[in-house]
């Protein structure tokens, strides 16, 4: 974190002028927005993608001033997001119109929409940001997309139903979760075959890969597991029993540990990858349904759907520290750049919630987070990526 350290007891003047500012911080910040004070080059610039699944349409958010600057339409329904890692593109995944939007990060302005198959709701980019991959639910295929030249370079058969279509680290193999035939297809990147399908739990729908490429876990909402899998041997390790429908995977960067949000269960599972074993269960809200977590791995973030709020949990100390009230139907989750501000979207009210985050302290101690502005979006705010570059 960015912010200087405090005392864990700090003077009691210094104190009432942290709590004056914070106050004034949320009384003003909705009115006028804010500027958030960092060292950073004056071509410096860092945008907030948010797609807004009924108003066709991505509002693009200044993080440093934290307000919306330009609002961009795109296809019908957009829903998945994601940012180029080598160049300034955003891919913007529209269900309702079957194609993909590509935006100038730059200039802010779409610059192609190449289509692809029926009900298409992600895309996965690949680390060297020249390949992206979406799964096309209703036609059971995923479409492999050439970034650079902005078109379909292939088109693979998979199962029924597949809603997610991940490229693993290593840029080698696509995992797709197809939650209609209850199975994982596993797709050589430099063939485009599939190489191997996994019978699985029941309706997989998320999945991870770890850093170094060597397995995945898939979340299976029906059968309220998550499955193990070794990418070097295709095949699967392990059958997790966790908590009721877990909808989504939150892994730790150091990809140690992943913690699962059970949205019928009201709780969050903590999964060790080393030995593909559950570990503790905690508590949350009402209905987590998505998890972030802080590039240090100290601190989890939880979307709670049901009781408008976000839970902070603290991994270090193993305890939830604080939860901070939001607007209706928090879903998508995102840290700014120096992780001083999480993003959260409202999907009932149509708007963004900015959080101040927690902040490590003398003895692991953390501070309380607070809710710092809500930005008004489109509605039906669906997914969001945070794009930082220099502007040329």
């Amino acid at each position: 974190m960015n912010a200087p350290l405090e005392p864990s007891c700090p003077h009691p003047l210094r104190a009432g002028r942290r709590l004056l500012w914070l106050l004034g911080t949320v009384l003003l910040c909705p009115a006028v927005g804010c500027r958030h004070t960092r060292d950073v080059p004056e071509a410096y610039r860092e945008y907030a993608y948010v797609t807004n699944g009924q108003s066709d349409s991505v509002t693009v958010i200044d993080v440093l001033a934290q307000r919306a600057i330009k609002t961009i339409g795109v296809g019908r329904q957009p829903t998945g997001v994601a940012a180029n890692p080598r160049r300034n593109e955003i891919y913007v995944v529209n269900t309702g119109s079957d194609n993909v939007s590509f935006l100038d990060a730059e200039r802010n302005v779409p610059v192609a929409a190449v289509g692809v198959h029926h009900a298409p709701y992600f895309i996965s980019v690949s680390a060297d940001g020249k390949r992206g991959y979406v799964a096309n639910s209703g036609s059971a295929n995923v479409s492999v997309l050439d970034l650079e030249a902005r078109k379909v370079v292939g088109t693979v058969p998979v199962g029924a139903a597949p809603g997610l279509a991940r490229v693993s680290p290593d840029g080698n193999t696509i995992l797709v979760t197809n939650r209609g035939a209850n199975t994982v297809s596993l797709i050589d990147a430099s063939t485009l075959a599939v190489r191997s399908t996994l019978p699985l739990c029941q309706q997989p729908e998320d999945a991870v890969i770890l850093p170094d490429s060597s397995k995945a876990f898939v979340a299976c909402t029906g059968s309220a597991q998550v499955a193990a899998i070794d990418l070097k041997n295709d095949r699967v390790l392990a059958l997790l029993d966790i908590g009721e429908v877990p909808v989504d995977l939150a892994m730790k960067p150091d990809g140690g540990e992943i913690f699962v949000s059970n949205f019928g269960a009201q709780s969050v599972s903590v999964i060790e990858t080393a030995n593909n074993e559950v570990g503790a269960s905690y508590m949350m809200g009402n209905s987590p349904v998505r998890g972030l977590v802080s590039a240090d791995n100290s601190t989890l973030f939880v979307a709670n759907f049901g009781s408008n709020a976000v839970s902070i949990f603290s991994i270090l100390d193993g305890k939830l520290v604080t939860t901070v009230q939001v607007g209706s139907k928090p879903e998508g989750l995102a840290l700014s750049d120096d992780q001083t501000y999480l993003f959260v979207l409202d999907s009932g009210s149509g708007d963004v919630a900015v959080i101040r985050t927690t902040e490590r302290r003398f003895k692991n101690i953390i501070s309380v987070a607070a809710l710092q502005t809500t930005i008004p979006s489109g509605a039906q705010p669906r997914q969001i990526v945070i794009k930082s570059f220099l502007q040329n």
